[in-house]
């Protein structure tokens, strides 16, 4: 059966040591090999005069990422970091993009802005739907998250509409939020939103090895640092499978896990742990 791959990771910006970070994100991308990649706390520094459509290594860190590994970028921002650098979510696919699209995310008047990338992925076997997302962060949040899932839901739906002839859409990211949180709760079924029930297949609870699967976890020394419990908030869920069991999860592992030591001290693709699954189509 033929699979798409596809991958998350929340890239933790250029904190840490950043060039030793991209060296082993980069490893991994080519152990991996991911047809589509959702990218999370992706900088990007644009010019003042806003005339630059494709941008580069230079100035965006997901096509520094990419660079030279046969994939096409978007970017969509969430935040404004000032003088024309932002924070946001960022898009890699070995196939054609036909086109994105970038939403604001309710609950900026938490202090945190957050936004929905959308990108539909020419696929050899359909146009595949993709939204990557990165939820508000503080734990006692709930309430902003559960408001940014509706609208993320929301956009799902009116972009990819059930019926639609595409393949079934994918969400991904970091919802900063574990299995047993409402928000999480409300896309896989077990709990309505203002009078609405959904269901989206968790491809770690579908096709995933048995374990926690945690994605935030102190044994990475750079997610000790913020000195919370180890937890599984990164995720891929997908609308599906169909009925013709397009989107149906074959194997889900965690990603991005492999460190290395510089200076006598272990170093890590990021803060986060990513996933990598497999979708059949």
């Amino acid at each position: 059966m033929r699979c798409l791959r596809i991958a998350t990771l929340n890239v933790w910006n250029k904190s840490g040591p950043w060039p030793a970070r991209l060296e082993l994100i980069r490893a991994e991308l080519a152990r991996a090999q991911p047809d589509v990649l959702g990218l999370q706390e992706i900088l990007r520094l644009s010019p003042s005069d806003g005339a630059e459509s494709h941008p580069g290594p230079e100035t965006c860190q997901a096509s520094e990422i990419a660079e030279g590994l046969g994939y096409q970028v978007v970017y969509g921002p969430a935040s404004d970091w000032h003088g024309g650098l932002t924070l946001g979510n960022a898009l890699c696919s070995r196939y054609p993009i036909l086109d994105h699209q970038n939403f604001v995310l309710p609950g900026a008047e938490s202090g945190e802005t957050r936004a929905l990338l959308y990108a539909r992925v020419q696929t050899p076997d359909g146009a595949l739907p993709v939204f990557v997302t990165h939820l508000n962060w503080k734990l006692h949040h709930g309430s902003v998250r559960t408001a940014q899932i509706k609208a993320v839901v929301g956009h799902v739906f009116d972009l990819a509409p059930k019926g639609d002839t595409c393949l079934p859409p994918v969400l991904m990211g970091d919802f900063n939020a574990e299995p047993e949180a409402d928000e999480i709760r409300y896309l896989r079924g077990y709990t309505g939103l203002g009078g609405s029930t959904v269901y989206f297949t968790d491809a770690w609870v579908y096709a995933g090895d048995g374990s926690q699967g945690a994605t935030f976890d102190r044994r990475n020394r750079f997610a000790a640092l913020a000195h919370e419990p180890p937890r599984r908030i990164d995720y891929i869920f997908v609308r599906g499978p169909d009925r013709k069991f397009r989107g149906e999860p074959r194997k889900t592992e965690l990603a991005f896990t492999a460190n290395a030591t510089q200076g006598g001290e272990d170093v890590w693709p990021s803060d986060h742990f990513g996933l990598v699954t497999e979708l059949s189509v």
